[in-house]
């Protein structure tokens, strides 16, 4: 369709708008005014345009701004409700740049602590949801979901068995390869059994095989329940009836704290086997000596620290993945945004929580 017609008078060229001057047709008009040649003065007639909108005003604006720096325009054809429109636009029309508010750092850190706050209120609120669905499990053992509870046992323990095995058993080789230099400088060989067995058992199996799961199933629990809640199926539950927490959070909890403390259990082994290899090949150590001395020093208590420090890890781990899948948004981006926090978050709470458990226990002669 032509949006523009030109007709020339004596001295002067009659541009005849016509049609509609609207979003819509914006660029198609752009190319027909930028097309015109004028060298001579313009008269404009509005008289044949069906609508017109506050875009239809701007492109006349910034055309008739244009072509009068050269030339004398007289506008006509205009209706009163244009008018109005033009004049409403004018008085409000700038080309300057608008400013953007720079804010300092007290509002950027008032504003990040704000939003802190929000989160840490509706996790509260979280926990305590599913602390009332995890009292219905007592109430009604009947329908506790084992069939989904034994799903994620299997998706987030036995399938992770891999890579823990590969993780732990890398990082009790590298430990007693590097320390048995040391070690072989005065003659205490045999003490790299000592210090492999406690610091796996105790600390190292804990926090690597948490943090293995923190981001291979923490992360995998936010994704899942984020589309679902992105697809409105936490939105269709609520509304037939069915809790969230009850059906959707609590089996992935109680799935991590069964799984977690297991899988500890099998990175202390494989952490072992790493330090055992590693001792026989750099300090010729036989497997038999390495055992003997195992069964002499590694109390069971230092296992059993690392194995109640995997059951807070689990809850830790499966109520942040979880929280965070609830607090995904109506776009997909958000679900980028909330896996990426849940892992952020679980890493430094597992890290913090070892370390002032570590100090505490230590401070206790434990």
């Amino acid at each position: 369709m032509i949006y523009l017609k030109t007709k020339y008078i004596d001295n002067s060229i009659k541009l005849i708008s016509q049609g509609d001057w609207t979003l819509y047709t914006q660029r198609d008009i752009e190319k027909e005014l930028n097309s015109i040649k004028i060298n001579d003065d313009i008269i404009w007639d509005f008289s044949n345009i069906d609508s017109f909108d506050s875009v239809g005003v701007l492109i006349f604006l910034q055309f008739y701004n244009k072509f009068k720096i050269n030339h004398n325009i007289k506008v006509v054809g205009y209706t009163q409700a244009q008018k109005r429109l033009y004049k409403i636009i004018k008085d409000n029309y700038t080309t300057k740049d608008i400013k953007t508010t720079k804010y300092n750092i007290f509002y950027r850190l008032g504003k990040s602590s704000m939003e802190y706050y929000a989160t840490f209120k509706s996790y509260l609120s979280f926990s305590g949801h599913t602390l009332l669905a995890f009292f219905r499990y007592f109430i009604k053992p009947h329908n506790i979901r084992y069939k989904e509870i034994l799903y994620h046992i299997e998706r987030s323990g036995m399938n992770a068995l891999l890579i823990v095995a590969l993780t732990t058993f890398l990082v009790g080789l590298v430990i007693s390869y590097q320390s048995a230099v040391e070690l072989a400088k005065f003659g205490a060989d045999i003490f790299i059994v000592d210090m492999a067995s406690i610091s796996i058992t105790r600390e190292l199996a804990p926090m690597i095989t948490a943090i293995v799961v923190a981001g291979r199933s923490g992360s995998a629990y936010t994704a899942q329940i984020g589309a679902m809640k992105i697809t409105e199926e936490i939105l269709a539950m609520k509304t037939m009836g069915f809790d969230p927490y009850y059906f959707l959070v609590l089996p992935r909890v109680i799935a991590l704290i069964i799984s977690l403390p297991l899988l500890i259990f099998f990175a202390d082994i494989m952490g072992i086997m790493g330090s055992m290899f590693a001792s026989n090949m750099v300090l010729d150590i036989s497997y038999t000596q390495f055992i003997i001395r195992l069964q002499e020093i590694l109390d069971i208590k230092h296992f059993w620290i690392g194995i109640l420090k995997g059951f807070i890890f689990a809850i830790s781990i499966s109520m942040i993945g979880a929280f965070r899948g609830m607090q995904v948004s109506n776009d997909t981006e958000s679900i980028g945004t909330q896996t990426t926090a849940s892992v952020v978050n679980s890493i430094f709470f597992v890290i913090a929580f070892d370390a002032i458990v570590s100090i505490i226990l230590t401070e206790w002669g434990i």
